[in-house]
C-alpha cells in the first residue's frame, strides 16, 4: 500500500514538472528561427524591413560585385599615372585589365613590394616553406638549389631588410590567359655571409648596400586563385 502511494506521488510530480517546462520552453509553431550557422554571413536590414543577404561582402579578384556586375576597374587616369597614355606599357596594362577586371596597378605594386621583402628574407633564412607559396616551380627549384649549396658549405646569411626605395612597373604582357608584370625594385639591405667558423666570406654586417632587382610576376587570369607568383628574376649590377 505504501509503495502504491509513493508511485502515485512521483507520477503527479512528473506531470506537474512536464507542464511547467512546456509553459517555459513553449511549443513549436513552425515559425522558429533555424539553428545558428557560424559559417553563414550575418543578415542586415535592407531598409525595407527585410534582410540583405551579402553573399560576397569582399569581392575577390575575378569575381563579380554585389549586383552581379564586374568589380570596379581602375580609371584611365589611374593607369596613366603608372604608364604614359599611348605607351606600350599602358596598352599592355589595359590588355591585362580587359582579362582581369580586378587588376589594379597600384594595389599590385603594394603586393609586389610585400612579396619582395618576404622572398628576400625567406631566401636569407633558408625558409623553403614561405618561398614555395610565392614562387613558380622553376624559380623555386633555383632558389632551393642555391640554399642547399650554401648549407652544404656550412654558410649562413645574416640579413637585415632596410626597405624599398622605389618600385616601378617597367613591363607587362598578356600571353594567352597569363598576365605578366615586371617590376624594378631598388632596395637597401644589410647582408653578410659567414662560413661554418663564423668568418665573413661575403658582404658587410655594418654596411647598407643598394640593390636593384628586376622581377617578373605572373598569374592565370582565368584562375580563381588571386595570387601572383614570381616567375623570373634579374639582378642589375
Amino acid at each position: 500500500m505504501f509503495n502504491d502511494i509513493t508511485t502515485i506521488i512521483f507520477l503527479v510530480l512528473a506531470v506537474v514538472i512536464f507542464f511547467r517546462l512546456r509553459s517555459v520552453l513553449g511549443r513549436r509553431t513552425g515559425n522558429e528561427r533555424p539553428p545558428f550557422d557560424p559559417y553563414s554571413a550575418p543578415e542586415r536590414d535592407n531598409g525595407a524591413g527585410g534582410p540583405v543577404h551579402d553573399d560576397n561582402v569582399i569581392p575577390l579578384p575575378g569575381q563579380t560585385g554585389h549586383q552581379g556586375g564586374p568589380t570596379s576597374a581602375p580609371s584611365s587616369a589611374t593607369l596613366d599615372k603608372v604608364a604614359p597614355e599611348g605607351s606600350a606599357l599602358n596598352q599592355a596594362l589595359r590588355q591585362i585589365l580587359s582579362a582581369d577586371r580586378s587588376f589594379e596597378p597600384q594595389g599590385f605594386l603594394q603586393g609586389a613590394r610585400a612579396a619582395y621583402e618576404m622572398i628576400v628574407t625567406a631566401f636569407a633564412n633558408g625558409d623553403r616553406k614561405t618561398l614555395k607559396n610565392l614562387l613558380s616551380k622553376e624559380v623555386y627549384e633555383g632558389f632551393v638549389a642555391a640554399i642547399s649549396d650554401r648549407e652544404s658549405r656550412g654558410e649562413t646569411i645574416e640579413s637585415t631588410f632596410v626597405g624599398i626605395d622605389k618600385a616601378d612597373i617597367v613591363e607587362a604582357a598578356l600571353k594567352g590567359s597569363t598576365a605578366q608584370v615586371t617590376v624594378k625594385f631598388r632596395s637597401e639591405l644589410i647582408s653578410a655571409t659567414r662560413d661554418r667558423n663564423g668568418a665573413i666570406v661575403d658582404g658587410d654586417p655594418n654596411a647598407v648596400s643598394e640593390v636593384t632587382d628586376i622581377w617578373t610576376f605572373a598569374r592565370d587570369t582565368t584562375s580563381r586563385d588571386p595570387n601572383w607568383r614570381l616567375v623570373a628574376t634579374e639582378s642589375v649590377e
